[in-house]
């Protein structure tokens, strides 16, 4: 049987029936989505492990208590739950999170392209560069919506529920965070 094949909701009833290399298949399909999304919270690369670890610690219990509820939403599940840990996390030592990228991360490099001539791949990566620099300058909130829209493609019902808000209040902040993004371009005279 090719589990690269079979849906995560198939892959979650195979483990919870004692398949183990399910999850290994879970883990493989979408570890670097919620290792990176981890990152972008704490931006620290040993902090952000421990939390990924956690994170499928905290997923296996879950299944084999036979908790899991989520039809099917496997990965907005398993976000969410990374995304419980690191907000634990900076409760623990009592700082507020911020949610910003780090210099070396492109949070666009998901995202597939043809194959671009050397030049066009230099104007793209810079463009990524000062998109990158205009979200780190966004509100904290804003900024959360952004990178959980555009790099986890979550819809704004699983924002809303990641982050606890409605979906009127995701999308407004959405729309905060572009408007504020057009504004500094404007401002700053930035070409995109």
């Amino acid at each position: 049987m090719d589990l690269h094949t079979i849906s995560d909701r198939a892959l979650v009833k195979m483990y919870m029936t004692g398949n183990e290399h399910s999850l290994a298949e879970l883990i493989r399909r979408h570890q670097e989505k919620v290792y990176t999304s981890i990152f972008m919270f704490v931006k620290d690369e040993v902090l952000a492990e421990d939390i990924f670890q956690d994170t499928f610690i905290k997923v296996i219990e879950t299944l084999r208590r036979g908790k899991y509820y989520e039809d099917g939403k496997f990965l907005p599940w398993v976000l969410r739950i990374s995304y419980n840990l690191c907000i634990d996390h900076y409760r623990k030592v009592k700082r507020t999170p911020t949610i910003t990228n780090s210099d070396g991360y492109d949070i666009f490099k998901f995202l597939k392209f043809e194959e671009d001539s050397p030049e066009k791949v230099m104007i793209k990566n810079e463009t990524h560069k000062k998109v990158r620099k205009l979200v780190e300058q966004l509100p904290d909130e804003q900024k959360e919506v952004v990178i959980l829209r555009h790099y986890a493609d979550l819809s704004f019902k699983e924002i809303a529920k990641i982050t606890n808000v409605s979906i009127n209040t995701a999308l407004g902040r959405m729309r905060y965070a572009l408007i504020n993004m057009r504004k500094m371009i404007t401002e700053k005279q930035i070409l995109l």
